[in-house]
């Protein structure tokens, strides 16, 4: 009966799919947009508030993958900041599916004016999985304008998002990013400007032998340029084309 009365009314093309590894159910589209592999390495490699005080934001949230990921293994509160209303909306109705209307709030913004609802120096921990590609006039757009926005940097900048995550975090807070490895100078320069210092890096690999195509980043506000570490290389797929064992226990369990 609960689940019946906490089941949100599905728009047209959606369906519910599962992280079994957190029991996490998150509403998708394919016509509109799905979480990618990307959100759950990032959900993963993020180290959530200790204290049941701590507050998490999630920037450029989309449907709200990452922080839903988080959400069972964080004491504190998280906020969600997306600026397309559809998406906002997706991840509004999952946080209701989830029963985490308490723990959870969804901001339906521009991430750049989020310090108007959220005061500077004041979180623990900022998750982002950012638009991946700079908006160059000759870059090549997804004809889909949701998954265009998700990807290109039309409605935001990395400079944007990464003077927000440092004006949001308190002094030694905590910021992760899921990146290309091909935009990672960009990022440590910017991080640099804006106080972030980069503590931690795991690439990401398709399989063995190719070359790394995703990056994850730890950096500490203030914190010291030295002391650099580079986690254990992960790979996506294994020699036979399956999910690697790590991979498939980050979205299946043990």
């Amino acid at each position: 009966m609960g689940d019946y009365l906490t089941t949100p009314e599905l728009l047209a093309g959606e369906r519910i799919d599962q992280l079994y590894s957190q029991d996490i159910k998150i509403i998708q589209s394919p016509q509109v947009f799905s979480f990618s592999l990307d959100a759950v390495l990032l959900a993963n490699f993020a180290r959530s508030p200790a204290k049941r005080t701590g507050l998490m934001v999630d920037l450029c949230a989309g449907n709200g993958a990452v922080g839903l990921f988080m959400a069972p293994k964080t004491r504190g509160h998280i906020a969600m900041v997306e600026l397309q209303p559809r998406l906002a909306d997706m991840a509004k109705r999952s946080v209701t599916l989830n029963h985490l209307d308490e723990q959870v709030t969804v901001y339906q913004q521009d991430l750049a004016t989020i310090t108007d609802q959220i005061p500077k120096d004041s979180v623990d921990v900022v998750v982002c999985n950012p638009p991946y590609f700079a908006d160059l006039p000759a870059s090549k757009k997804n004809p889909n304008q949701y998954l265009a926005i998700a990807r290109h940097e039309i409605t935001t900048s990395l400079e944007t998002v990464i003077r927000v995550t440092s004006g949001l975090l308190k002094m030694n807070g905590r910021a992760y990013f899921v990146h290309r490895p091909d935009r990672l100078l960009d990022l440590t320069t910017v991080m640099g400007r804006h106080r972030l210092a980069i503590k931690r890096l795991q690439f990401v690999y398709p399989k063995p032998g190719r070359d790394a195509n995703i990056v994850l980043v730890e950096a500490i506000k203030d914190g010291q340029a030295s002391g650099l570490k580079i986690s254990p290389a992960l790979m996506t797929y294994d020699e036979s084309g399956e999910y690697s064992a790590p991979v498939k226990k980050m979205l299946y369990g043990e």
